[in-house]
């Protein structure tokens, strides 16, 4: 008992020792946050243009390039690592030591998410029967207007679980963020390793951190499904 204590101080206490994790944490929660609302909402809009060239047979040549694009994404970025592309997107897309990491961090997650997501969300479309199409324009209503109030409802309860599956994915996918030399938790946890040459509680604490956080989201996305489930009973 007495050594923990010891190893504990060491780890955490000495010099302040956990701020390394706290500011890890301000990160890892920054670049989340801001990258799943990046990829939610180019998802959405690819899984948009691929569900209505699906269903219009891309009888239109513009929706047909838009398509092709779509698709040229989505095989792009699910068939390389996520690593390779944050490290692209620091060292040579931007390739500057003034621009912001969290910058670069959000942008490369955001993007590599939104390929995942676009997928989730056209399933999700493609899902709900063509009649409900029908439905909404005997109400007199547009395609967008269809989409908007009737199909996006129904096909956000239907890809939830998967979302939520995703969102997670993406949380501990940001644990590459020290490759960049941008703190996050696991990068913090490292920092401590580094400098006391204990790993053990440094990177226990890292991943009880993320279970939690996990723990939590999971709990979270619990509830609302049942929320859900029972507004539409």
């Amino acid at each position: 008992m007495e050594e923990f204590k010891q190893k504990f101080y060491l780890n955490f206490i000495e010099d302040n020792r956990w701020r390394y994790i706290t500011n890890g944490l301000g990160t890892t929660f920054t670049v989340t946050i801001f990258a799943i609302l990046l990829g939610v909402a180019l998802g959405f809009l690819v899984a948009l243009v691929r569900s209505t060239a699906d269903k219009s047979g891309s009888k239109n040549i513009l929706l047909r390039i838009l398509d092709w694009v779509c698709k040229l994404y989505l095989t792009v970025i699910r068939g390389t690592p996520a690593m390779i592309q944050l490290l692209i997107m620091y060292y040579i897309i931007f390739a500057s030591p003034n621009v912001s990491k969290q910058f670069v961090a959000i942008l490369s997650f955001g993007i590599n998410s939104g390929a995942y997501v676009a997928e989730i969300f056209r399933s999700g479309i493609m899902s709900i029967d063509q009649g409900q199409f029908e439905a909404g324009r005997s109400l007199g209503f547009g395609y967008a207007q269809t989409m908007w109030y009737i199909i996006t409802p129904q096909a956000f309860k239907n890809v939830l679980p998967a979302l939520a599956n995703e969102f997670i994915t993406l949380l501990k996918e940001t644990s590459i963020c020290g490759y960049i030399a941008l703190t996050d938790i696991t990068h913090g946890a490292n920092t401590i390793r580094s400098q006391t040459y204990e790993p053990l509680l440094p990177l226990l604490a890292a991943a009880a951190i993320y279970l939690v956080i996990v723990s939590c989201l999971s709990f979270g996305v619990g509830k609302l499904e049942r929320r859900l489930r029972t507004d539409a009973r």
